[in-house]
């Protein structure tokens, strides 16, 4: 759901991170290698992709898939599952850490619970944990948020 390849800045005491997400142009690319088209009888669209569309390179990447907006009362139905499964993973620090900032962190989300956008990995497991997306004022790309603790490190 996400990669070192995508900076981020702690929030809420480290519970959240903010990833900055960009809007991209996916799809073939048209190179001009030199050739004259016309002379050899291609088409004026030859080597130009249709089908180039512009999507969000998080949520392309990962393949998040979009789900429907969560209200306050369905959102804090989910985090206390939530919370509960994650705490079931943590020890020590690290579940001390989480445990006093994870409220905080909830409110902050409950805060702009309208402008957020929820998704899931392509497993679509919501106990898998949310990845929340909002658009800061006046910016044209996502900013993504994500629960630092329901993460895991995977090494290539």
């Amino acid at each position: 759901m996400l990669s070192d390849s995508f900076p981020y800045k702690e929030l809420e005491n480290g519970v959240l991170w903010e990833v900055d997400g960009k809007w991209v142009v996916k799809g073939a690319v048209d190179v001009d290698i030199g050739a004259n088209p016309s002379a050899e009888g291609g088409g004026d669209d030859e080597g130009t992709d249709d089908q180039a569309v512009k999507v969000v390179d998080i949520v392309d990447t990962f393949r998040l898939q979009e789900q429907p907006p969560y209200d306050k009362k369905q959102f804090v139905a989910y985090m206390k599952g939530y919370i509960k499964s994650i705490s079931k993973t943590l020890e020590g620090e690290e579940l001390d850490c989480f445990m006093k900032n994870v409220q905080p962190a909830t409110k902050y989300l409950l805060g702009m619970i309208k402008e957020l956008q929820f998704f899931v990995g392509d497993s679509m497991n919501l106990e898998a944990g949310l990845v929340f997306a909002y658009y800061k004022e006046g910016a044209t790309d996502p900013t993504f948020l994500y629960f630092a603790h329901g993460l895991k490190e995977v090494k290539c």
